[in-house]
C-alpha cells in the first residue's frame, strides 16, 4: 500500500473510534432491558476476531518469540499466550475494583473516583495499543484492515457503554475525552514509532486478553438479559467474512 493513502484511510478509522467514545452516550437505543440486540452482536464480532484473527496471528507470533528469545517451541508459545492471560487478568481486576467501590451493588451509585479512573486509565492503554496496530498489523491488506477497523469499531461500542454505565456523570464530563486523546495519540504513535516484530506480537497478544474478558463481562452477567442468537449472528457474520477473505486472498 501506498504509505500516503494508508495513512490517511487510518487517521479516518481512528477518528471514528473517537467518535464512538465521545457519542456512545447519544446511543439510546443501546440502553434497553432485555440487552440491546446491537450490543450482543457486537460482542460476537469482537470475539469472533479475537479468535479468528487475533489467536491465529499469536500462533505465529510465538516463532518470533523463540528467534527473539532463545527458547524453545513450546516455550515460545507459552510467552505468547501468557502476554494473552495478563491482558486478561488485568482488566478482570479493574472490573472487581469497580465492584467492590460500590459494595458489590450492581448500580453506579456513588462510585469512587479513583477507581473510575482506574478504569479509563486501562481503557486508555487498550484503546491506544488498538489505534497503534491500525498503522502497524502483520496483515497489511485493505480487506484485513478493514474487518480490523470493523470488529473494534463494534468493540467499543460494547465496551464504552459498559463503562457509560457504570460511571455516567464523569465519563460524560472527562472519561470520554480521555478515551479520544488516547485512540489519536495511538494513532499517530503508529506512524512514528515502528516496534519490532516482537513487540507487536506482545500488544496483539495484551489486545486479545483484554478484548475477551470485557466481552464476556458484558455478555455472562445475568442482569444484562443478554441475548445469545445476536451474539451468535454476530460470531457467524465476522466467521463467513473471514473465510471469504481467505478465498479472495488464495484466488487472487
Amino acid at each position: 500500500m501506498d504509505a500516503v493513502p494508508m495513512a490517511l484511510v487510518t487517521l479516518l478509522m481512528a477518528l471514528a473510534f473517537s467518535a464512538v467514545h465521545l457519542f456512545v452516550g447519544r446511543l439510546r437505543f443501546l440502553d434497553a432491558t432485555p440487552r440491546s440486540r446491537w450490543l450482543s452482536f457486537s460482542g460476537g464480532v469482537a470475539v469472533g476476531y479475537v479468535f479468528l484473527h487475533v489467536m491465529p496471528e499469536l500462533a505465529a507470533h510465538a516463532g518470533t518469540f523463540r528467534q527473539a528469545t532463545g527458547l524453545d517451541e513450546a516455550a515460545a508459545e507459552a510467552t505468547v499466550y501468557v502476554l494473552a492471560l495478563i491482558g486478561l487478568a488485568l482488566f478482570y481486576g479493574v472490573e472487581r475494583a469497580i465492584v467492590a467501590s460500590r459494595g458489590g451493588r450492581q448500580t453506579q451509585e456513588n462510585p469512587q473516583s479513583r477507581t473510575f479512573w482506574l478504569h479509563i486509565g486501562a481503557s486508555a492503554l487498550l484503546v491506544g495499543i488498538i489505534a497503534y496496530l491500525l498503522n502497524n498489523r502483520e496483515d497489511t491488506g485493505w480487506i484485513g484492515l478493514a474487518l480490523f477497523f470493523g470488529a473494534m469499531m463494534l468493540h467499543f461500542v460494547t465496551a464504552d457503554f459498559g463503562a457509560r454505565s457504570d460511571h455516567a456523570q464523569i465519563y460524560d464530563a472527562r472519561g470520554r475525552w480521555v478515551l479520544a486523546a488516547a485512540t489519536m495519540a495511538g494513532w499517530a504513535a503508529g506512524l512514528l514509532l515502528d516496534l519490532p516484530e516482537l513487540a507487536i506480537g506482545g500488544l496483539f497478544a495484551f489486545v486479545g486478553g483484554g478484548i475477551i474478558l470485557l466481552v464476556m463481562k458484558e455478555e455472562l452477567p445475568e442482569e444484562r438479559r443478554s441475548r445469545f442468537l445476536p451474539f451468535a449472528l454476530g460470531a457467524a457474520l465476522y466467521a463467513l467474512l473471514v473465510v471469504g477473505e481467505l478465498i479472495v486472498r488464495q484466488s487472487s
